[in-house]
């Protein structure tokens, strides 16, 4: 058979990605992916120190990367941010929006303050990201924002602020895949993680994710992180090269429970 590679099609040599939120948790294992599948890839995140850590851990296994400290919840560090991966790399590929918070407590106990700022990271902070990328996307190129099924079902703890944060995300996915995927080349998805270990999954009660994985999963287990970052990789490769507008579930068949 020839006339075309299927395996080639996984590949990202020559692609610059973008990580925000890549100091810890899912968005280490996306930067790592990234780089093993052959990307340069940008380290974005508010804690410098643990972006070293990141950083060199993708050194010492041959990868290629910068990094460099961003708060997305400001319009002009985000546009700073894609200006320095593209002076170093000099072009920008792909941006996964992974930054984001997560607040959990009874909504009539939720201030103000709590609201928004988990809106300002996780649904403003990933829009700023975006529109920044996309003025610098020279020759097209792919977005994934990274939701959640907490936008798509509940996780039996309350999460409303998280949950409606992640919901839009799924919305401005969709309405931005309109606007660009046909004017700039630029496909964008969305991918909506289930129950994995990560540091924001720490924070639930003991026994929580073991029970959800038993109760909420077809599949009976966590997900693994290298599962999320493979899928990742597919998303912003050739191979999903038809692929646009679309939210990706991970989650072992937990939102069909």
């Amino acid at each position: 058979m020839s006339g075309y590679d299927v395996p080639a099609m996984f590949n990202l040599d020559g692609n610059v990605a973008i990580v925000t939120g890549a100091s810890s948790g899912l968005g280490v294992a996306f930067a790592v992916g990234l780089a093993q599948a052959g990307a340069q890839v940008v380290l974005a995140a508010r804690r410098a120190d643990q972006l070293a850590t990141v950083s060199n851990r993708i050194r010492e296994a041959g990868g290629r990367c910068l990094t460099v400290p961003t708060d997305i919840t400001d319009p002009v560090q985000c546009t700073q941010l894609i200006a320095r991966a593209k002076a170093e790399y000099g072009r920008v590929d792909i941006l996964v929006n992974n930054a984001g918070v997560g607040a959990g407590g009874p909504a009539l106990h939720d201030t103000p303050e709590q609201f928004s700022h988990v809106i300002d990271v996780n649904l403003k902070g990933t829009y700023w990201m975006a529109q920044a990328f996309a003025r610098a996307a020279d020759d097209g190129g792919v977005v994934v924002n990274v939701s959640s099924i907490l936008a798509l079902t509940t996780a039996r703890l309350p999460h409303a602020a998280y949950s409606a944060s992640k919901a839009a995300i799924i919305g401005l996915t969709q309405d931005l895949a309109a606007q660009w995927s046909g004017r700039r080349n630029i496909r964008v998805n969305a991918l909506a993680p289930g129950f994995f270990p990560s540091e924001m999954s720490d924070q639930y009660p003991d026994g929580y994710l073991a029970r959800m994985a038993d109760e909420r999963t077809m599949l009976g287990r966590l997900g693994r992180v290298e599962e999320l970052a493979a899928t990742l990789v597919w998303l912003v490769s050739p191979a999903a090269g038809y692929v646009t507008g679309q939210t990706i579930v991970v989650d072992g068949g937990a939102v069909l429970t």
